[in-house]
């Protein structure tokens, strides 16, 4: 398995993997599929300080990562929010751990100072994943996502670099 950098080649299957999450789970609140030029906007803003990382196996992209503004505003410049998605087929098998440091590793190499991560408390992989990597559960957002006709918790979890 090799974790790299997402180049364009690897859009449609970051959007496939993506896509599969918008229409099945609430381990995203988007409720309509990206397009390819939505994939391909995405992947231009996450080509340089909030990287998107690819899991290759044997030339298959079969998960991302990827690192995000915290907030638009100046004063929240030394945070970022990360997300993490692996291919149903391939979970449970150590590459969200693998994506999860990289992704650290690279917010540490950006001089960011606060990783927070969003996730919907009923994903408890995603949540166990992250307390895993040293992510300490600070709170959690009662109801404030709706998906699939029901309110969601979102769970806040966040690492100090």
């Amino acid at each position: 398995m090799e974790i790299r950098r997402a180049i364009e080649r690897d859009a449609d299957a970051i959007r496939a993997i993506y896509n599969a999450e918008v229409l099945t789970s609430t381990a995203t609140f988007d409720l309509v599929p990206r397009t390819s030029e939505e994939q391909l906007a995405w992947m231009a803003a996450h080509s340089g300080v909030y990287p998107a990382l690819v899991a290759d196996a044997g030339k298959k992209v079969v998960g991302f990562a990827s690192l995000s503004p915290y907030r638009p505003r100046p004063g929240y410049s030394t945070s970022v929010e990360n997300s993490v998605y692996i291919a149903s087929d391939f979970r449970r098998k150590g590459i969200g751990r693998q994506l999860l440091e990289a992704t650290i590793a690279s917010a540490r190499s950006h001089g960011f100072h606060s990783v927070v991560a969003r996730i919907a408390a009923e994903q408890e992989a995603s949540v166990r994943l992250h307390l895993a990597c040293g992510f300490e559960l600070v709170g959690v957002e009662r109801e404030v996502g709706r998906k699939f006709g029901r309110f969601v918790d979102v769970a806040i979890a966040q690492l100090l670099l």
